[in-house]
């Protein structure tokens, strides 16, 4: 990058479990609400903001390119543009990495960035065979050949399609995200109760961010659609009541024989919003504002899609080797925590140097990972995961710990559906 990019300030809503606080609000209502918000305690004007660009993967059939809808809902006039972004896992990264593309390009001087996702709105759809039906009755033209598409229905026509399963599975290695965490599994031996204690210390760490109001400092509180008599304050998904004896009763989800990934050890499927506004590093000085923190380096990377969960040491390898750091020049880790085994497996692979030889053409190891700089406060085992939000939350988690700890440098990284992986190294003053 030609310089830092500053990211100015920052907000999150609640992560909320699908189906509980924000099920009747859609990705879009969600995401204007957070970016008011945001705009409303921001030091920059609405005037102040070239373009809007939102990360979304599930790509609402009613908000078609959702980031002009959330812009124009969230406050900004009808002359700034927005477009919406989609690199699955990645989007709420995706939607900053290509602000600063622009922004050192010189097409534009300021973005809000950001994500949004209501995974409980993600539609059911009707089969192919209800969807021939329906077909053949629209063409049907007279009494006589409408009553003669209807002698053909039958009740297995009404079993629907359902929107978040076909989205969470890759159509080109055939496995679901849960399947590929499978993978890992065996490919790495990892026992089903190394992933229950990691899911039981997930949700420890972010209880403890809780109760002591570490995430105060991040979350926007969001008044809750359709009443509007409640308002969400604190993410929904950490479980106090949760133990290892607990866990350890639930079945194997995706691998129902053999397998050790459930409910439990993986990620809940969530809803939520995201929003920044940057711009580059001189332009923050040149308007006397103090960011956030900055984003220094980024980089994407490709892997096969049946070990996508891997996706975070091949991104940080290439993001090491241009740089010239080591791991150990981080001083905090936000990793994603789809599943648990995908973290555990990240860990054993950063410290490999069999695996950085044989697939990341590194003569060394990427370095092992201090368990006491990763996530800590917790991940999306505990927080859950609104897939085009999620990147965002890394991003805005690892900068206020960064700040409160008084720390300089930070890695956030996650895996991304479909085989690929990101990382961004992030840094205060």
């Amino acid at each position: 990058m030609k310089q830092r990019l500053a990211i100015i300030e920052g907000g999150r809503s609640p992560f909320c479990k699908a189906g509980t606080e924000f099920k009747s609000m859609q990705a879009d209502q969600l995401g204007a609400m957070v970016v008011r918000e945001l705009m409303a305690s921001s030091s920059l004007n609405y005037q102040d903001i070239d373009e809007v660009i939102i990360g979304n993967v599930a790509q609402p059939g009613h908000a078609a390119n959702i980031a002009r809808v959330i812009a124009l809902q969230g406050g900004f006039p009808v002359s700034t543009c927005a477009y919406t972004v989609n690199r699955n896992c990645a989007s709420g990264m995706e939607s900053m990495t290509t602000a600063a593309n622009k922004i050192f390009a010189g097409e534009i001087d300021t973005a809000l960035v950001g994500g949004s996702e209501s995974m409980s709105s993600i539609p059911l759809l009707y089969n192919p065979q209800m969807t021939a039906f329906f077909s053949e009755m629209m063409l049907a033209k007279t009494t006589l050949a409408k009553f003669k598409v209807l002698s053909k229905f039958r009740l297995p026509f009404l079993k629907p399609t359902i929107g978040i399963e076909l989205g969470l599975t890759d159509p080109v290695c055939g496995l679901n995200m849960g399947e590929t965490a499978e993978v890992l599994a065996r490919e790495f031996s990892i026992s089903r109760e190394q992933q229950d204690k990691f899911a039981l210390k997930s949700h420890q760490q972010a209880l403890d961010a809780q109760r002591s109001n570490r995430f105060n400092r991040e979350i926007i509180s969001v008044l809750v659609a359709p009443h509007y008599q409640h308002i969400q304050h604190t993410d929904n998904g950490p479980r106090d009541s949760l133990t290892l004896e607990g866990l350890s009763k639930l079945r194997p989800y995706f691998d129902r024989l053999a397998g050790s990934v459930t409910v439990g050890n993986a990620c809940p499927i969530t809803d939520g919003a995201v929003a920044f506004t940057v711009m580059s590093e001189s332009n923050a000085k040149q308007r006397g504002l103090t960011p956030l923190g900055y984003l220094s380096d980024y980089i994407y990377a490709g892997l096969e899609g049946s070990r996508m969960g891997l996706g975070p040491a091949y991104a940080t390898s290439k993001l090491l080797a241009r740089s010239g750091m080591a791991i150990s020049d981080f001083d905090l880790l936000e990793l994603n925590e789809a599943f648990a085994v995908q973290v555990i497996a990240n860990q054993q692979a950063f410290a490999s140097k069999q695996f950085a030889q044989t697939y990341l053409q590194r003569a060394t190891a990427l370095g092992e990972i201090d368990p006491a700089k990763l996530n800590v406060n917790g991940g999306a085992i505990a927080l859950g995961h609104p897939v085009g939000a999620t990147g965002g939350r890394l991003i805005l988690t690892l900068l206020h710990e960064l700040r409160e700890r008084r720390l300089q440098r930070g890695l956030a990284t996650l895996c991304i559906g479909g085989g690929q992986g990101s990382a961004l190294m992030l840094e205060v003053e």
